[in-house]
């Protein structure tokens, strides 16, 4: 096992194209190898007889690929030596989980682990009509945007993202700069009101994947996230990408019924183990 360089960047591909929607979160770091340092980061590989098998980005996530029973003892035995470095470990459930019965022993005990999380993905026009009301985000609308965010960070994973200064708006702005945020402004009593958002959190093999869907509590029920999400799949396969796709916790059954009813299916199961 060793970093990986730009030279290694074929191969790299190589692997996550293999199953690129359960591979989009690392395959981003990937096609940027040898080409972007993040400070801190680095994208393992691990060779089999002169042959990369598997890879894993060990970055602020770890983020597994590829990665067999045969490569999980390596890979965690390399990563115990460096100690914890990660908020999360995420990606292919297999892995995570495989990863994390070899960590646990070591390593802080998580918040939470969300051992079955549907892997859903679309390659095809969405089943329900788009909502014309939902559209991408505009710079001017952060005031409204970055605590509908803020929002569902909390809701979904126990605490305010800005507690850790001010990456989280960066990333927020980052995307709506680039064209992969989505909302829905109503009018509300006290004003403008966000009542979807949803935005393109990986891009990568011909791969959107969508993060951070968020429906206001006070319109939950409505049907607002089915035609939502619609207008999202439109969008993305029409702008960035053939295939999209998310995953989401099994117990969440009004996000499945929702996503199911636009016309994604499960693809494969992803687990999150969260620090």
């Amino acid at each position: 096992m060793r970093p990986l360089s730009g030279q290694d960047r074929p191969a790299a591909l190589e692997v996550c194209r293999r199953d690129p929607v359960a591979s989009v979160l690392a395959a981003v770091q990937v096609e940027r190898l040898g080409e972007v340092e993040i400070p801190g980061a680095e994208l393992l590989g691990v060779w089999d007889r002169g042959r990369l098998a598997a890879l894993c980005w060990a970055g602020a996530n770890l983020v597994p690929v590829g990665v067999g029973p045969d490569e999980l003892d390596d890979l965690a035995h390399y990563v115990r030596s460096r100690g914890r470095r990660c908020s999360s470990i995420v990606g292919p459930a297999d892995a995570v989980l495989g990863l994390w019965d070899r960590l646990a022993g070591a390593w802080t005990r998580p918040r939470d682990v969300r051992a079955d999380q549907p892997s859903m993905a679309i390659a095809a026009d969405p089943a329900v009509a788009p909502d014309p009301r939902v559209r991408l985000s505009r710079v001017d609308e952060l005031d409204l945007v970055v605590p509908a965010c803020v929002a569902m960070f909390t809701e979904e994973v126990g605490y305010s993202p800005l507690s850790s200064g001010g990456a989280y708006e960066s990333r927020v702005r980052e995307l709506v700069v680039g064209g992969r945020s989505y909302v829905r402004i109503d009018e509300g009593p006290e004003g403008p009101q966000v009542v979807f958002k949803a935005e393109v959190g990986a891009l990568a093999l011909g791969v959107a994947q969508v993060q951070g869907v968020w429906v206001h509590p006070e319109r939950r029920g409505e049907g607002i996230a089915a035609a939502g999400m619609a207008a999202v799949v439109a969008d993305a396969r029409a702008r960035l990408a053939p295939t999209v796709s998310l995953y989401v916790n099994s117990y969440n059954a009004a996000a499945l019924a929702a996503y199911r009813r636009t016309g994604f299916t499960q693809v494969g199961t992803y687990a999150t183990v969260l620090f």
